[in-house]
């Protein structure tokens, strides 16, 4: 489903698509690097850019004279939104767990494939043998509740409900998978999604995240809303952290 409400030409939106990508690139280089922590919202350099991520679409919404509801920024249809979040994460966070231990089990054993593992990591790599369930604590469920509301709900605002309807406005889909448009429009939102993730520490690997942008863009456009995008982007965060404590020593 594209944006049936977007009533501007569609050279139009592909313009402000740029520009809203450039004007938000800029801003969030320079955003990432107030390296300061309050109470109640922590890092206040990401803080800011959940901020941006859910300011600007108001305000290029407003300026085109058009509404959020116009950019996926609603749940329905819900039964659809969770169960494509559903069946996402059913089948892809187990192939994904099972790779995250294959990759240590082979980066920490060997010299393959260690210059791809964090910096300081396979000193904490327990090991397969040292699997161990996580402590469940508020923080943790603070974590979680991050990941959800200032994590993944603005970025999927801006970069799927957003970014990518107006980018299928201006490069409307010629194939469809399940209902979810497959095209340039797909593509270009997720390149913009992974390369957003690069200022903050200046890692190639975070590159990688043009991957799950495809499937977050591909369920935005086969819902109609941001709903199932928002629950798997936030359950893929939350999974990585729990893989994490369930192995660091």
């Amino acid at each position: 489903m594209t944006a049936p409400g977007l009533r501007s030409d569609p050279r139009t939106s592909g313009r402000d698509a740029l520009i809203a990508w450039v004007v938000v690139a800029v801003l969030v280089t320079a955003l990432v690097r107030i390296d300061i922590t309050l109470p109640a919202i922590g890092h206040l350099g990401s803080a800011l850019v959940a901020v941006l991520f859910l300011y600007v679409p108001v305000y290029v919404a407003w300026r085109r004279k058009e509404d959020l509801v116009d950019y996926a920024f609603h749940a329905s249809p819900v039964k659809q939104g969770v169960i494509t979040a559903i069946s996402a994460i059913a089948v892809i966070f187990p192939i994904f767990a099972l790779g995250y231990f294959a990759f240590y089990e082979i980066a920490c054993n060997g010299s393959v494939l260690e210059h791809l593992v964090p910096r300081k990591m396979c000193t904490r790599y327990g090991g397969l043998a040292g699997l161990h369930a996580p402590e469940l604590t508020w923080k943790l469920a603070e974590f979680c509740a991050v990941q959800l509301i200032v994590v993944a709900l603005p970025e999927e605002l801006f970069f799927r409900g957003f970014l990518l309807g107006l980018l299928e406005h201006r490069f409307p889909p010629k194939r469809r998978i399940l209902g979810g448009g497959v095209g340039l429009a797909l593509v270009l939102s997720a390149l913009a999604f992974a390369l957003i993730h690069l200022p903050k520490d200046g890692d190639p690997r975070a590159l990688a995240t043009f991957f799950p942008g495809l499937l977050f863009g591909w369920m935005r456009s086969a819902t109609g809303s941001i709903l199932a995008s928002t629950l798997t982007h936030a359950g893929s965060n939350i999974l990585i952290r729990f893989l994490d404590l369930m192995v660091l020593r």
